[in-house]
């Protein structure tokens, strides 16, 4: 196997690994898909190799989300049913996933793997961020945002009763065969072990397909998260890839950011989850395409490109990503402050009538 070379740590590095771990960490509290998606291409950014991105990234995730789930499961919105049996079919997703990783990093060497990540994430958060947002808007111009009910894609799942696979979910209300979520965990596993982050497949999953609230979905996954983490933490630093230094610095920012985020859940909208979901989406998948025709040019598969040209775009990549962790923060900050307020006003004793 091709020796691996870690970047070189500084100060100004660690500072900068430490706040998008906190940035991570607050959008993972909020959303529950890891906030993985910020972090794997800040730190490929600095150089770190897709796979050691992806396999660090892991490694910090399954304790962070242990926390997340704790936190919220404080509040009431863990299935944790639900997020176990996703979670070890999700397993399986996560051991395919890391081999083809390996397959491709010892055939096309760190280049080849950054390419593979970070076309991942384009066609993924393409298709799922442009999904997620058309979602929301039209449920904030229906003015319906209040209240979540099952699609028809969810209604007819719920419907179909297959003997012997038949399972009953307290977040749903009803049973549902978990030849359903089997294949839906394995996807999870799949994306997670490709760009450390499965919540882009299993929260829309459980709120399209199976018809569960975003706030349960997003505090479910967490559970998912951790499950899957940890096997994939093993897997990824039997080869190798794992830079602990990486996880250890993304892990102590987000630890604080999780628990921020968990409490944010409790003044918003559902519909805000969505929001951010799908804002940061774009955003990270606008930044990914930038480097793409760079890694292919380095491939020799595209012509060649004069060196200030790859430096402009990678810098333009990095731009936008910095855009995507600065929305995704603001955003969740804004809503927290509003929701507090909110819930103070409600709250407020009435103010006695004047004498008259």
């Amino acid at each position: 196997m091709e020796a691996l070379q870690f970047i070189q740590l500084d100060v100004t590095n660690g500072l900068y690994l430490f706040i998008v771990g906190f940035v991570g960490g607050l959008v993972s509290g909020f959303i529950g898909s890891g906030g993985a998606f910020v972090l794997t291409p800040a730190m490929m950014s600095l150089g770190v190799p897709g796979i050691v991105a992806v396999a660090s990234n892991m490694c910090h995730k399954f304790p962070k989300a242990l926390v997340g789930a704790l936190k919220r499961a404080r509040y009431g919105q863990v299935d944790v049913k639900m997020g176990l049996i996703m979670g070890l079919s999700a397993e399986a997703g996560v051991l395919t996933g890391a081999h083809f990783q390996e397959v491709i990093k010892q055939r096309f060497g760190d280049i080849g793997s950054n390419l593979y990540v970070s076309v991942a994430f384009v066609v993924v958060l393409g298709i799922v961020g442009g999904f997620v947002m058309r979602d929301t808007v039209k449920t904030m111009r229906s003015g319906t945002a209040e209240e979540e009910k099952p699609g028809r894609l969810a209604l007819w799942v719920q419907s179909i009763h297959i003997p012997g696979t038949m399972v009953h979910f307290s977040s749903l209300g009803t049973r549902i065969s978990i030849l359903f979520t089997i294949p839906l965990g394995f996807a999870t596993g799949l994306l997670a072990a490709t760009i450390a982050v499965g919540g882009f497949i299993g929260v829309p999953a459980q709120i399209y397909v199976l018809g569960m609230s975003s706030l349960m979905a997003s505090a479910t996954e967490l559970v998912i998260a951790f499950v899957m983490g940890l096997g994939g933490t093993i897997k990824f630093a039997w080869s190798g890839y794992v830079d602990i230094r990486l996880a250890m610095i993304i892990l102590a920012g987000s630890l604080f950011g999780i628990q921020l985020g968990a409490i944010g859940t409790t003044y918003v909208k559902p519909y805000m989850i969505k929001l951010v979901m799908g804002v940061i989406m774009l955003t990270v998948m606008v930044s990914r395409a930038l480097v793409i025709p760079v890694y292919l040019a380095q491939l020799q598969w595209m012509a060649p490109m004069e060196p200030a040209t790859m430096t402009l775009m990678k810098n333009s990549s990095f731009l936008i990503m910095i855009l995507a962790l600065a929305l995704g923060a603001g955003i969740i900050v804004f809503a927290l402050i509003q929701g507090r307020r909110a819930a103070a006003q409600e709250s407020a004793p009435l103010a006695p009538k004047p004498a008259t």
